[in-house]
């Protein structure tokens, strides 16, 4: 079983590299491009290497591409060290190139200066820019490496949660920002983050055009002769049993495109006025007969 799992891990690693690459590669340029012409101009923390960066420029003049290739190499470093060489070298393309690029990147601050004061706007173009960006490394299987280790590590040796540590570790960052730019600045980052946050979720999953939809119904028969017959859609049943009176059920599975949700719903409660349903976003439906 071991052998079939490295085999399995070796497959993934090795599929698609080049094209996996460029798209890293690309993606690094967006978020460089982002750094110096949004967020270093309007002293923008919005937490991680890049928030480091505009802190220490401020505080010492310290060019950015050197304090943000010094927080990533160091992180690098414990990788290796804590994590192993396999989890470090997602790493290292991210780890020298993007300090690269913030270092190339930056004459562009001064000539596509924004003329523009509005601090919401400049954090929502950010926040969608920098999703993008990052949904596309994430989507690579690759990663961005920097702070995101420190999490990594936390989790494997105190089992700390990853989401946890990371949202202190750039909540951290954010408000020492603050003390620096003021708090309403603070405000913008945290703008910024939220739609960060779900433009990667977008990237990464889709925009959802299907709905599952998870059906327990006295009318079972009926219900699964209107999704097969008049919606000619499939559907698969499973028992289940209810944990407070141990009582066995059927559960009927159907995913069905979004554009139909109304004519379920509403077909499924007029057989059965009492039926119980569940629907969440189904965003990948592939395979089967």
């Amino acid at each position: 079983m071991e052998n079939v799992l490295e085999n399995v891990i070796e497959t993934i690693r090795k599929k698609d590299v080049l094209k996996r690459t460029v798209i890293l590669i690309v993606a690094l340029f967006i978020s460089a491009l982002v750094y110096n012409i949004l967020l270093l101009p309007f002293n923008l923390v919005s937490g991680g290497v890049n928030g480091i960066g505009v802190i220490f420029r401020y505080m010492y003049h310290i060019d950015p591409s050197v304090i943000i290739l010094a927080v990533l190499v160091i992180c690098t470093l414990l990788s290796f060290i804590f994590l192993g060489p396999e989890r470090t070298a997602g790493t290292l393309i991210a780890c020298i190139v993007y300090p690269v690029f913030v270092e190339l990147t930056s004459p562009l601050a001064e000539k596509f200066a924004l003329q523009t004061q509005d601090m919401l706007l400049v954090s929502i173009f950010a926040g969608v820019l920098l999703g993008l960006s990052n949904g596309l490394i994430y989507k690579t299987g690759y990663s961005n490496g920097g702070l995101q280790i420190v999490s990594q590590i936390l989790y494997k040796y105190f089992n700390i949660q990853i989401s946890k540590s990371n949202l202190m570790i750039n909540a951290t960052i954010v408000v020492i920002g603050g003390l620096f730019f003021g708090w309403t600045m603070v405000m913008y980052a945290i703008i910024l983050l939220y739609i960060s946050t779900i433009v990667i979720d977008k990237v990464l999953l889709g925009i959802s055009n299907n709905k599952a939809f998870y059906i327990i119904t006295h009318e079972e028969k009926k219900v699964k002769d209107y999704i097969i017959n008049s919606l000619n859609h499939s559907v698969t049943t499973f028992d289940v049993k209810g944990a407070f009176l141990e009582k066995k059920r059927t559960v009927l599975l159907a995913v069905i495109p979004s554009r139909e949700y109304f004519r379920v719903t509403e077909g499924i409660k007029l057989i059965d006025k009492d039926v119980f349903f569940v629907v969440t976003d189904a965003y990948q439906v592939e395979g089967g007969k």
